[in-house]
């Protein structure tokens, strides 16, 4: 009998899983935006698509009261696509102001954005959204692309890319905006790239990536180059374009030299900000230009900035703080009537290619040269591996955790003049990045303070700057201090002593692997749980590798007898 019920539980199943391949998502024949060329077509009828969109992020201060549950604390921004009760307001208004689409700076991707998503596939928007979040980006200053970024641009794409109004995704918003800080741009680019190959990995749809970039006169023209040349480029760029104040024009505002700049530019490119305030209510005059004859051929539309009103006066719309009404601004009306009244002239992707005025977006661009403007490298960062991190686990001084508003120059700066820490640098003006310079800001931390304990501390306990940054690993074993204390020495392998025990713990030989270590330790209280003895293979002669936690609490074996494996899926069928 209950035989019976599984078999028939597993038939509905299957059943079920038939019926959701048959029928599909609600949302499957929404057309999805591709990419060719210079140009956005849309998948349905393939014509030209043209970016008629605002930006869309509100601040807590303006929508706190507001949001579901309200902000959550540590949170330092509000997901718009999370929270029903924002966007299902809201999209009847976006729709009044006619978008096509949104742009949102920052998701929670442990969120489900179910609902906001399809009410914007019902009004027919699409969204661009930035990768990252205001805690977790690529800072121009001081720039990074390690291993808690990559899984944060992972995160969000998991959780958007079933979504065909998702028009693409931005790995970098004015990362360089000046010449002090070009060395930052490769960061972005290694964004990219790894954003890039996680999608094909996954085998979703080819969702564009690309990047946003500032106006500023003395790095714009190596930027929009930089991010087209080598072997890792944008599926397309943003130009936050704030030239057209007030009633300006073609000529005067600069946008007849940035389209003629852009003529010939291999890949979309469109205003991914626009709208200057020095004149207000703003008069949105430019939207006529923009989507006008002279600027079409190149440019893909563009986002005004922004929907919410804000101390920055850029909004379109107020919320009020009690009631959460919202009242159009002027700003609003004369966007409406903007985007209402452009029309712009598309072309067909058949077109396109049977005339030649689509630019061909595999060609070879060349990666700008070393000026005094301009210093980057055209080698970008390595894709971040967490497994060469894991070993910092197994060191003597360990972070001691962060306060998100902390400064580590200071800590850095001591340590870094004592001991070398080359291995975790990152420079993209020289192109030289060290073996460890993706991991998180906490296990380069604990490195640096583990190189300093090796050098100053003979037996004791002692790391520097204890209590403050760092503590001391009681979860340590201590191995030979003959030779480099890199973390490579702290790679061990675990050589069973005997067989897999169901009765108690088992004792486990550690070796370094790297033979700098004479000691060999015996680790005696790390519990493996195991069935039967007799039923578990003899795996005394097998050499595994460590990867518990600091206190040795849990084991991975990367490598399972296949045997193990069968008796697994036995056990289950």
């Amino acid at each position: 009998m209950v035989s019976r019920i599984v078999v028939h539980i597993r038939l509905c199943v299957l059943l079920l899983a038939i019926s959701t391949l048959c029928t599909g998502q609600p949302y499957d024949d929404f057309p999805v935006i591709h990419t060719y060329g210079n140009k956005f077509f849309n998948s349905s009828d393939g014509m030209q698509f043209f970016i008629k969109g605002i930006a869309y992020q509100p601040q807590p201060e303006v929508e706190n009261n507001l949001v579901e549950n309200n902000l959550p604390s540590g949170y330092s921004y509000i997901d718009p696509l999370a929270d029903p009760n924002l966007c299902l307001r809201d999209i009847p208004y976006l729709q009044e102001l006619h978008v096509n689409t949104i742009r949102v700076y920052s998701i929670d991707p442990e969120k489900s954005h179910d609902v906001c998503m399809e009410a914007l596939m019902q009004a027919g928007i699409y969204v661009l959204s930035d990768l990252s979040e205001p805690d977790t980006s690529v800072v121009r200053d001081n720039p990074t692309w390690d291993t808690t970024l990559l899984e944060r641009y992972k995160q969000v794409v998991d959780s958007l890319q079933k979504y065909p109004n998702v028009l693409g995704f931005f790995a970098g918003n004015e990362v360089t905006n000046d010449i002090t800080n070009t060395g930052a741009s490769p960061f972005v680019k290694a964004a990219i790239r790894d954003t890039k190959e996680h999608i094909r990995k996954q085998g979703y749809r080819s969702i564009p990536v690309g990047y946003s970039s500032n106006d500023d006169l003395e790095t714009r023209d190596y930027l929009d180059q930089y991010f087209i040349c080598g072997n890792v480029t944008a599926d397309f760029y943003g130009v936050n374009m704030y030239e057209w104040c007030g009633y300006s024009t073609y000529q005067t505002s600069g946008y007849k030299e940035r389209t003629d700049h852009f003529k010939n530019y291999p890949v979309p490119v469109f205003f991914s900000e626009f709208g200057c305030n020095l004149v207000q209510p703003r008069p949105f005059s430019e939207v006529k230009a923009l989507f006008g004859k002279q600027m079409t051929e190149v440019w893909s539309g563009g986002l005004a900035y922004m929907y919410f009103e804000e101390s920055n006066n850029y909004g379109v719309v107020h919320i009020h703080p009690v009631t959460g009404e919202v009242v159009k601004l002027q700003d609003f009306e004369n966007l409406s009537n903007g985007f209402r009244d452009s029309l712009p002239k598309k072309t067909s992707l058949q077109d396109a290619l049977d005339s030649s005025t689509i630019q061909d977006s595999s060609l070879n661009v060349e990666c700008p040269f070393n000026e005094t403007n301009w210093n980057v490298s055209n080698i970008v960062p390595p894709t971040p591996d967490p497994d060469v991190c894991d070993c910092i686990q197994y060191l003597p001084c360990v972070s001691s955790g962060r306060s998100s508003d902390e400064n580590y120059s200071d800590y850095f700066d001591t340590l870094c003049g004592d001991v070398d820490c080359s291995d975790i640098s990152a420079n993209g003006n020289d192109g030289t990045f060290g073996k460890y310079s993706f991991c998180t800001l906490d296990e380069k931390i604990s490195l640096v303070a583990s190189k300093w304990y090796f050098k100053h501390s003979s037996s004791s306990k002692e790391c520097p700057y204890v209590g403050r940054y760092t503590e001391f690993n009681n979860g340590y074993i201590p191995h030979s201090r003959k030779g480099s204390a890199m973390c490579d020495v702290f790679e061990h392998n675990i050589r069973f002593s005997s067989k897999w025990s169901s009765r108690g713990p088992v004792e486990l030989e550690i070796e370094s692997e790297s033979g700098i270590g004479d000691e060999m330790d015996i680790i005696s209280d790390i519990p493996i749980p195991a069935k039967n003895e007799e039923d578990l293979p003899d795996v005394e002669s097998e050499s595994y590798m460590l990867a518990s936690n600091a206190y040795g609490k849990t084991i991975q074996v990367k490598r399972v007898s296949l045997y193990i494996v069968f008796l697994i899926l036995c056990a289950f069928f």
